[in-house]
């Protein structure tokens, strides 16, 4: 497909590295010279500076032959206007990055319909569901759902002393039976589609799919369910921390949020009146102490800065909060947020690419299948795609065990109907059905891209 992307900033960057790799002609717009030229020497892509809310640049970048336009700038409103003159210049679908929680569900729907805007993102209020599902399942580093939340894949690290250290999978499935399938599994800088065989070890990142019921039953039968967090201390009172409070303080939970700047503290405690709101520097391991650090069941760190809230989160965990989450944009400090023992870390430019990269793929279309979800995994290591099959997929109707699949790539589950399926040998691919998909290698574009 042609696709133009216009605004280059952190998520803007991070869309066009994941699209540059799936064989898209992409179109690259920023107004910063220095931005466009570093993204010249980085990837294979047109690069045009100058402003997206210009009918002029917009033409240059070939707007009359594009299939798809990204408005991800740092102006929800030059955004919404450079879909809405993309739209006049004849791109069939366009994307706008909209962040102001002032353009709720009721006023968006009726700018998209006004503007004939396909699909409006908004990074924080994604980020902020993302991480109250976390807190509803503290005993996960993090939650993908598929198919409307009927089929959800959970990462786990096996804890030192698990009782599952050791055990191979079959063994696994013998003692505690339920109806799940390990389907990936990270070890160091590893990441492997497992076979029966295969035995777990402490330290393990490991992926499980399943229904959220049958998910439930096994952590319960390995006796490392845990209750929902009901006390969240959170650092930073920006827009995540804003949609992150509306969600827990709906489900009865009590919320701190602690930020430095005065009047950041006003706004926020105006708009959240349930909330405990502190105006301090968070930094201050006694503050942190006075303010019940040690009772909390949940401390997240969502400040602008990748340092302070790896260094906040290793107190937090050094002090023995269960679960500690960590906001994290630069790659570079992923590793070492890890060396130093946090596990759940989260990237809302990850999260939002993975939706746009999914779009992309759904319009690109594919015979036989359509992309629904895409999600990264172990780090970006792997993928797992939801696939809606159509009438023309040639391999339905044949079991699985008679279809070779490549090396590296599983079929995690099917969803048919209100119906979740963990597959065996005997099942088959049906038309209508949701088949689920992890990939350690290749990316997968398609469904017949699983097979020999």
């Amino acid at each position: 497909m042609n696709i133009i992307i216009v605004g280059c900033g952190k998520i803007g960057s991070t869309i066009l590295e994941s699209l540059a790799t799936e064989n898209h002609d992409i179109v690259a717009v920023d107004t910063n010279p220095k931005v466009i030229t570093d993204i010249s020497n980085l990837y294979d892509v047109m690069c045009l500076c100058g402003n997206g809310v210009d009918f002029e640049t917009l033409e240059e970048a070939g707007a009359k032959k594009t299939n798809l336009l990204i408005a991800v700038t740092g102006s929800d409103e030059c955004n919404m206007l450079i879909c809405y003159m993309a739209r006049k210049l004849g791109v069939p679908y366009t994307i706008a990055r909209i962040r102001n929680p002032e353009y709720n569900d009721k006023s968006l729907g009726f700018i998209k319909q006004s503007l004939d805007i396909s699909f409006a993102v908004n990074p924080d209020a994604v980020a902020a569901k993302e991480l109250f599902n976390l807190l509803q399942f503290p005993g996960a580093e993090s939650i993908e759902t598929f198919s409307r939340r009927n089929f959800e894949l959970i990462e786990v690290v096996l804890k030192e002393g698990s009782v599952l250290d050791g055990m191979s999978l079959i063994e696994m499935r013998k003692k505690y039976p339920a109806s799940y399938l390990v389907g990936i599994v990270q070890r160091g800088d590893e990441v492997y589609i497992p076979g029966g065989s295969f035995r777990l070890q402490s330290g393990d990142r490991v992926g499980i799919t399943a229904s959220a019921s049958e998910i439930e039953k096994l952590f319960k039968m390995l006796g490392t369910m845990e209750d929902r967090a009901k006390h969240v201390m959170i650092v930073g009172a920006g827009r995540y921390a804003h949609y992150l409070t509306k969600h827990l303080l709906s489900t009865g939970a009590t919320v701190t949020v602690i930020d430095k700047d005065k009047s950041i503290c006003q706004s926020f405690a105006e708009a959240n009146p349930e909330a405990v709101v502190i105006c301090g520097d968070a930094a201050s391991e006694e503050l942190l102490m006075e303010e019940g650090l040690m009772s909390m069941d949940a401390f997240i760190t969502l400040t602008g800065h990748d340092q302070e809230n790896i260094l906040l989160s290793y107190l937090a965990s050094s002090k023995g909060v269960k679960k500690v989450i960590t906001k994290i944009n630069r790659e570079e400090f992923y590793s070492m947020a890890e060396k130093l023992g946090l596990e759940c870390l989260v990237s809302p430019k990850h999260m939002v690419c993975d939706i746009l990269t999914r779009y992309a793929r759904a319009l690109a279309g594919s015979e036989g299948s359509q992309v629904e979800t895409l999600y990264n995994l172990m780090g970006g290591k792997a993928e797992a795609i939801e696939f809606i099959v159509g009438e023309d997929f040639s391999r339905k109707s044949i079991p699985l065990k008679d279809l070779k699949l490549k090396k590296n790539t599983l079929v995690a589950g099917i969803i048919r109907g209100r119906r979740v399926i963990i597959p065996a040998g005997s099942d088959q691919i049906e038309a209508g059905d949701h088949v689920v998909i992890l990939s350690s290698s290749k990316r997968v574009s398609q469904l017949g891209d699983i097979l020999e």
